[in-house]
């Protein structure tokens, strides 16, 4: 049974920074791949940042250069460090996990649950 957590979201201003983790379980960590997926009102869900098991890194190119994604295979945990923040960053951030070629959330999914959210203004 798989389930992810996320945390780490909040308030910032413009060129600051955040970090959101994302917690797994009932999975082998390992051999799986992480993203994260964020969407903001009236937009589709994206995937911004993906991290595969051999630690290959994908970003899209909106946040190449400022967010990085990293992973904790002991702890079983994704990260998502976001540095420079804009305001089109504002977001409710997702975690997902794929194994083989199935993401655990469907991407064209209706709800994903709660997220993090973050907003980025002054």
């Amino acid at each position: 049974q798989v389930q992810l957590v996320e945390s780490g979201g909040g308030l910032v201003q413009p060129g600051g920074s955040l970090r959101l983790s994302c917690a797994a379980s009932g999975t082998h960590f390992s051999v799986v791949t992480m993203g994260w997926y964020r969407q903001a009102p009236g937009k589709q869900r994206e995937l911004v940042a993906a991290i595969l098991s051999g630690g290959r890194t994908n970003y899209a190119d909106s946040v190449k250069g400022r967010f990085t994604i990293s992973r904790d295979n002991a702890k079983k945990m994704t990260y998502l460090q976001m540095n420079s923040l804009n305001s089109e960053d504002s977001a409710v951030y997702y975690c997902n996990l794929k194994y083989g070629s199935t993401w655990f959330r469907r991407p064209d999914g209706a709800d994903w649950g709660q997220g993090t959210q973050v907003i980025v203004s002054s």
